[in-house]
């Protein structure tokens, strides 16, 4: 037992020494303070709790307690965490299928990925999580309820969900499964290129490279980026989606951080898109690296927004791995727009806005879950007759051409 403490107890010391070493005189009398306070606590804890606890747990709570206290997005990561972490940014997890938020104490949906347990399952961005198998989520860290969601593949987890404009709690059964989604998927639509990116994974700029210039060759005449419910990704595949449609030498993107260093993203290379029209589709669902692509793109009037006002997340998290395997993830800037618009809480006003009530997301989402039950799994599925927004987009396009042929 005297061992136990006198180990975190020296850890302690060297980082009280630290921060004093790097703080200024008016701070450091606070910092000692604390830091012996909490050296305290630990103390009292380890020898006085009624069950003997192991060193390693407490420190992993107080990190996690200090760092899931800053904001919604900055997490601790113990190493079995921080492998799964990093397997979900290459595009392959296991679990239901959702990105999620934390607001007000609860865990929110950003956006369920289309094609996983929990798009089949009906979930929609917004609806809150009170309940993980029965078990109240208020105050409870986001990676205690992704833990908790997260199960075997052909395991069940039932969440209960509060969703807008229902009177009551809505119980949902969902199968977990083993995830791999496509980040970016592609058809040809009456002469107009309609591509969905799912999210911001390991080689989504590459595939939608791909998609653009298969596309071209078939002789489309726009294209159609839907960003929907994308709920966003790697910063750096989103600079380079943006590379894409931006002119060389052009700002992307640029981050600013609390002392005001700025690290600037231009486009490396001319566009692919040939000057074609491009409409992008973006809705509440729309988040971080999702907003960066729309709103350089709106920025420099390259593409029409069309849809709803996204969701509004700008800030930038930087993954420091620790000495034992674990890792943090931290917010250490915020990203603007290249016209220096900071989106974040505000979210991206389309410029051409068009809601899509309840009503009708439930019909298209349930018209789309059964044709892909009936065996249209790959197909891409468009329904402009019940997607007012898709439609919205396609007459923009087809009104473009009409304008150029006549021109």
């Amino acid at each position: 037992m005297k061992k136990l403490s006198f180990i975190p107890a020296l850890v302690l010391m060297f980082l009280a020494g630290f921060l004093l070493g790097q703080s200024t005189d008016n701070g450091k009398e606070d910092k000692y303070f604390y830091l012996k306070l909490f050296s305290e606590v630990l103390k009292i804890v380890e020898n006085n709790y009624v069950e003997q606890v192991p060193i390693k747990k407490l420190i992993y709570g107080a990190i996690d307690g200090m760092v899931s206290s800053l904001d919604p997005f900055s997490d601790f990561f113990t190493p079995e965490q921080y492998k799964e972490f990093m397997s979900e940014t290459e595009g392959e997890f296991g679990g239901v299928g959702i990105e999620i938020t934390m607001e007000n104490g609860r865990p929110v949906v950003v956006s369920p990925i289309e094609g996983t347990p929990a798009w089949k399952a009906g979930l929609r961005p917004g609806d809150i999580i009170i309940a993980i198998n029965g078990e109240d989520t208020f105050n409870m860290s986001l990676m205690d309820v992704v833990k908790k969601i997260r199960g075997k593949p052909g395991t069940k987890v039932k969440l209960t969900i509060l969703r807008k404009g229902k009177g009551k709690p809505i119980e949902v059964v969902i199968v977990r499964a083993r995830i791999k989604v496509p980040s970016v998927k592609y058809v040809n639509y009456k002469g107009i290129g309609y591509i969905k990116i799912s999210q911001f994974t390991s080689g989504t700029a590459k595939s939608l490279e791909k998609a653009i210039k298969d596309l071209e060759e078939q002789g489309v005449y726009g294209f159609i980026v839907d960003l929907r419910n994308n709920p966003g990704g790697l910063l750096s595949e989103a600079v380079d989606v943006g590379d894409i449609f931006i002119p060389k030498g052009k700002l992307i993107v640029y981050t600013k951080s609390r002392r005001g260093e700025l690290h600037r993203y231009f486009a490396e290379k001319e566009p692919i898109t040939k000057n074609l029209p491009i409409v992008v589709l973006v809705n509440k669902g729309s988040a971080s690296a999702s907003e960066i692509v729309a709103g350089a793109l709106q920025d420099y009037n390259i593409a029409t927004l069309v849809g709803e006002k996204t969701f509004g997340k700008a800030s930038v998290q930087n993954l420091i791995p620790l000495e034992d395997g674990s890792a943090i993830k931290l917010t250490i800037a915020y990203y603007y727009t290249p016209k220096g618009r900071l989106i974040h809480k505000k979210g991206i006003n389309p410029d051409v806005e068009v809601k899509m009530d309840e009503k009708t997301w439930n019909k298209l989402f349930e018209t789309i879950r059964k044709l892909r039950f009936e065996g249209h799994t790959e197909k891409v599925i468009l329904l402009p007759d019940i997607d007012v927004q898709l439609r919205k987009a396609i007459e923009i396009l087809q009104r473009k051409q009409e304008l150029k042929k006549v021109g």
